[in-house]
């Protein structure tokens, strides 16, 4: 198991997590949906990681940048900052991550 690996499957948890959060969701569903379905397709798509599969990069790196993305669309965020630094934060370290893969 690499360490990458590890960290992006903890940083999946996370976003499942943090779906439930009423500090960091809005009354909106958008938040909800969005840190739901994409913590819950990177879990899935980080446990080839744990073999150092190569191959896995370009999914997180998707994800990634939808989460950098989504940051910034009003519908999903709401108006809520943590929101937005969530889906920042997590989103760099896995874009830095997917990244930093493909080299190895």
């Amino acid at each position: 198991m690499t360490w990458k690996g590890w960290v992006i499957l903890i940083l999946s948890v996370w976003l499942i997590i943090s779906a439930f959060i009423p500090g960091i969701v809005t009354s909106s569903t958008g938040n909800l949906t969005n840190f739901l379905v994409v913590g819950i397709l990177m879990l899935i798509v980080s446990f080839p990681m744990f073999k150092a599969s190569k191959g896995v990069a370009s999914g997180i790196l998707i994800f990634s940048l939808w989460l950098i993305i989504s940051a910034f669309i009003s519908g999903i965020t709401g108006s809520k900052g943590a929101a937005m630094t969530n889906a920042l934060v997590v989103g760099i370290i896995t874009l830095i991550l997917s990244f930093f893969d493909k080299k190895a």
